[in-house]
């Protein structure tokens, strides 16, 4: 475990921006910066950092948080592994204590199986350097295909001997367990039966998340064998999805900012080559079907890619099927196909970076002049396919988000292919309301889909572990007035709600001078709201809500407690992803103060005026919390009489009469004027 003190300093250092521009590429608007969200698909920028507010917040998905949570998320790191990773990255010495049995068992899932594959890929190192086999075999086949050994050692390359259990023996005898090692897909077996290793003679390729952490392996058999694969990858697991993942991007993603552009190619040996002869800012999709997870995670360092395919017509046809998805991203696509017989692994082996930088700038053509000259030979003269063609055509130009760009490729497509640009026009028109009314049906459909009912109490009340208003559940009716109050909570914690200006003298040698001192009293924040909620019996109906204001409430009497601070710092990802939603949240004039002030505020002044104000704002928001409870009551109250029971009908008009005097009261501490109706 890691002390307060340590954290504290961790959280002191680590910058927002410096931390999230190691993964997305930001540029300055105003006083904050703005890039494409790394956790949803984002095709304009909307998630914005806070250097004044050290936060980050996607305004689309809602994502966001401190730099220990943005890791945690990113990185799919536990609040610990977050802490030691800034820790790493400032240069902060963490020292911890030794982990006892029962807190190694307490170690989620995930974790264990990272430790196990980091434990994996050093096992495999070993082999390959140490091992005679390994030397023999695995060494000799890396340096006959002409890799320096310093980049086998920088891409961590390995081997698995070929004896059946030899990783899966000595990763049981150093303690790792059966169920993570059949997780990972290290191993494999059935039930009571001995492990056996997935890459046994295999040259090792391990497969790094952006920050480094090995996910997954994929392995080459040397020695021909019938019904058997030439490579085998790890399968999909708690922390693998092959489809998020590209191979190389670990190495790639700082050459690919610095460049502006990425190339993208198919396989390991084409990328190590390609490093190897000094281009680093390449991935592969290692083999599999390109994805949008794939593309977002390019699009994150940049916009321009450049597909390099092998100049065959399994090639080619690859070329054309990824391109689509490129182009729906956002994503100014290029292709390079390579000499006849050659793949990006061989041809680079046989260039130096100078070399291969002219070979592709003067080779890589813009997609659309590429499909359409590809698509041309292969029709000919025949009207039918010609027209087949133009649909092609017109298909990919209608993805294209840009408008700018879409008109730029009509206006080249309509020379190319000798039509009008209008006729283009239309059709592509034709097209792109097509897919919209398609993607809406398919939202409507999903939004229409029941929702699950949360867990509740006995007592009613919804259960701590419930989220209300999440995703996995309906919202509290009462839920915008319970998030205004906290966010008073969250922002301004045990700050007292009154605010004043007095007089005051002071001596400055013989002069005496009178000035304003700014003198804050009473009750705090989370003070007047416990205060406010007793005496009315009231309780936050939203699970996580609730848990905040219990934390907040055991605070109350510290005077230097900081609830942002805390609460942005909390080691739940939950607590802290709400309270940075509720610190970024703006906070917006009511037309009445604007009207009166005749003028825009910027954030800052907004944030000032509403500390002066917490004496007014607070107390009425614990009182349009009480407005809806009593106005709920109301309508389940007329609800019942409808129903027309008499036994009840005496009890009903009774409570409701007492419901509307209440509601009197309240509307006039509201300001609300009431229309009474006889």
């Amino acid at each position: 475990m890691i002390d307060q003190i340590t954290i504290g300093r961790i959280q002191d250092t680590a910058q927002i921006v410096d931390v999230v521009s190691d993964f997305v590429t930001l540029r300055r608007r105003g006083v904050n910066y703005v890039g494409l969200c790394p956790f949803h698909d984002d095709r304009t920028p909307s998630f914005y950092v806070s250097p004044s507010k050290n936060i980050c917040k996607c305004f689309s998905c809602g994502e966001g948080g401190t730099p220990v949570h943005f890791m945690m998320k990113h990185e799919q790191l536990s609040y610990y592994e977050a802490l030691k990773y800034l820790a790493r990255k400032y240069n902060i010495e963490v020292v911890e204590k030794e982990f006892t049995d029962e807190e190694k068992q307490a170690q989620s899932d995930r974790d264990s199986m990272f430790i196990l594959n980091e434990y994996a890929r050093d096992f495999f190192v070993r082999m390959l350097h140490t091992h005679p086999e390994g030397k023999a075999t695995g060494l000799t086949y890396f340096r006959e295909r002409g890799f320096r050994d310093d980049i086998v050692k920088k891409f961590q390359l390995g081997y698995s001997p070929e004896q059946r259990d030899a990783f899966s023996v000595e990763a049981q005898k150093a303690g790792y367990k059966r169920d993570y090692l059949l997780k990972t897909g290290l191993s494999s077996g059935n039930d009571n039966q001995p492990l056996f290793d997935r890459f046994r003679g295999r040259v090792i390729f391990p497969v790094h998340t952006l920050s480094g952490k090995v996910v997954a392996f994929g392995g080459r058999i040397l020695k021909r064998a019938e019904n058997t694969g030439k490579y085998v990858n790890s399968p999909e697991s708690e922390i693998y999805s092959k489809s998020h993942e590209l191979y190389g991007i670990y190495f790639a993603r700082n050459a690919i900012v610095k460049q502006d552009k990425c190339f993208l190619v198919e396989g390991y040996t084409d990328v190590i080559s390609m490093h190897q002869a000094g281009i680093e800012n390449v991935v592969a999709s290692s083999g599999t079907a390109l994805t949008h997870g794939q593309i977002r995670m390019i699009h994150r360092f940049s916009e321009n890619i450049t597909v390099l395919y092998d100049g065959d017509s399994a090639g080619i046809k690859a070329a054309l099927r990824g391109i689509d998805l490129l182009l729906e991203d956002g994503m100014n696509v290029k292709v390079v196909l390579l000499p006849e017989g050659e793949d990006p692994d061989s041809f680079a082996r046989k260039q130096n970076a100078e070399g291969l930088h002219q070979y592709i700038g003067k080779s890589e053509v813009d997609f659309i002049r590429f499909k359409t000259q590809l698509l041309l030979k292969e029709v000919g003269d025949d009207p039918v396919r010609r027209a087949g063609l133009i649909s092609n055509i017109v298909e990919s130009i209608a993805l294209i988000p840009k408008t700018i760009t879409r008109s730029v490729y009509i206006q080249e497509s309509s020379q190319l292919l000798n039509m009008q640009e209008q006729v283009l026009i239309a059709e592509i028109n034709k097209i792109r309301r097509r897919n919209y009314d398609k993607k809406k049906d398919q939202k409507d459909q999903k939004d229409i889909k029941p929702v699950p009912p949360p867990d509740w109490e006995p007592d009613g009340s919804p259960a701590s572990g419930t989220v209300a208003g999440s995703r996995m559940s309906p919202k509290s009716p009462y839920e915008k007035y319970e998030r205004e109050i906290l966010r008073y909570i969250v922002r301004y914690g045990n700050r007292p709600i009154y605010r004043k200006f007095e007089k005051r003298k002071r001596k400055e040698g013989k002069a005496v001078i009178e000035e304003d001192v700014l003198v804050e009293e009473g009750p705090g924040v989370t003070e007047f709201v416990k205060f406010d909620f007793d005496r009315d019996n009231i309780a936050f109906t939203t699970g996580l809500y609730r848990r905040i204001f219990d934390e907040a409430v055991t605070y109350m009497d510290d005077p230097h407690f900081d609830s942002g601070r805390h609460f942005l710092s909390h080691a739940d990802p939950e607590i802290s992803r709400l309270a940075s939603e509720l610190i970024s949240d703006r906070y917006h004039l009511s037309k009445i103060h604007a009207k009166i002030l005749g003028e825009d505020l910027d954030d800052k002044d907004s944030r000032l005026l509403e500390q002066n104000l917490l004496n007014s704002h607070v107390p009425r928001a614990t009182t349009e919390l009480k407005n809806a409870y009593v106005l709920q009551q109301i309508r389940e109250i007329r609800d019942e009489m409808k129903q027309g029971n008499p036994n009840d009908s005496v009890s009903l008009i009774t409570r409701l009469k007492q419901l509307q005097e209440i509601k009197k009261v309240l509307s006039k501490e509201l300001g609300e004027r009431i229309v009474l109706k006889y």
